[in-house]
């Protein structure tokens, strides 16, 4: 649904791989932190929704997110039927921005076949009961303008334009 920041190393550009069966509508999600086991299934959604396999970049962010170590670093995937449907990602960061403590979903991917079976809503409340724990406030995101399809979910969730203005420089003349 949202991709965020440009992934380090190359990405492969490849056609949406299409997803094996459809899990059952009517069987229980569950949400957890990711393992080491769901990082292939997380790979393969993400390159359906987006059209681009970027397995580098997905070990990166499972080394650095991925270890549950740290509460401030979240991870959670989506399972029906021991498949992953669906993943979320995100970190609380401190006094950036002159915010206090704030939590940060950079990216969060459900399976299209099962959208609209309140997934993605979830998934953003399993990392929002996290963040609570450990203190935090408010959550936040950035969406790009033209994906409407992931600002509607977030509006949908509650979320709302806040006080930051996402600025940017083309680094390239």
């Amino acid at each position: 649904m949202k991709r965020a920041a440009v992934s380090p190393g190359p990405a492969r550009k490849r056609s949406p791989r299409a997803l094996r069966e459809s899990p059952d509508p009517a069987a229980p999600i569950e949400v957890r932190a990711v393992r080491r086991g769901d990082l292939d299934s997380v790979i393969d959604l993400d390159a359906t929704v987006t059209g681009v396999e970027k397995r580098k970049y997905w070990l990166s962010v499972y080394r650095r997110y991925g270890s549950g170590e740290h509460d401030e670093q979240q991870f959670l995937v989506a399972l029906r039927e021991a498949r992953v449907v669906g993943f979320i990602i995100g970190e609380v960061r401190d006094w950036e921005f002159g915010s206090a403590p704030c939590g940060w979903v950079f990216a969060i991917d459900v399976d299209p076949r099962v959208r609209e079976a309140g997934v993605g809503t979830l998934l953003l409340r399993a990392i929002a009961v996290r963040f609570e724990r450990i203190g935090v406030r408010m959550l936040r995101t950035i969406v790009a303008r033209e994906n409407t399809l992931i600002l509607s979910f977030f509006r949908s969730q509650g979320m709302m334009a806040g006080p930051l203005v996402a600025l940017e420089m083309d680094l390239e003349p």
